[in-house]
């Protein structure tokens, strides 16, 4: 079976959203009182007391700069939690975070355009590889349900 990783923001992209999100909004932080915010910096929840923002992040903008895709009406922005500094990134122990919920697979080409969709309500890797089964994919976000964040990135391995 395919071994998937899931990517974290890159500490240089949240560098610029310390200061200032993608909607252009300089950014607040504030000390979470409860904990339980999933950070797309290090993808692990939040614990309370630390100091974390809410930011406006385009991801597959982000990719598209990089990568010379053209999304098009597919380039969207939403709110994710980041730290305040830097938290050295995910730790590495290979597991994909945040998949103990029902989760949205969002599928996109090369060219960033969506291929399709999917929910998952069980077995998380097997719907992830099923989603790679498909040439023509070049990644996958990862998105809540409830709120339809993303959550993170799987490239193609």
């Amino acid at each position: 079976m395919t071994t998937y990783s899931a990517r974290a923001i890159d500490e240089p992209v949240l560098k610029e959203l310390r200061a200032t999100d993608d909607a252009g909004r300089e950014t607040t932080f504030v000390t979470d009182e409860e904990g339980g915010a999933p950070l797309r910096c290090c993808l692990r929840r939040s614990a309370p007391g630390e100091l974390i923002a809410l930011v406006s992040y385009a991801p597959l903008r982000r990719w598209a700069a990089a990568t010379g895709a053209d999304p098009g009406a597919y380039d969207e922005q939403g709110p994710v939690f980041i730290h305040a500094g830097e938290c050295g990134g995910p730790r590495g122990d290979g597991d994909l975070p945040f998949t103990n919920a029902h989760r949205t697979l969002r599928r996109y080409s090369a060219a960033g355009r969506i291929l399709g969709g999917r929910l998952v309500e069980d077995d998380f890797e097997a719907a992830l590889t099923h989603a790679f089964d498909d040439p023509e994919v070049a990644l996958v976000h990862v998105r809540a349900v409830e709120y339809g964040c993303f959550l993170y990135e799987v490239r193609r391995p």
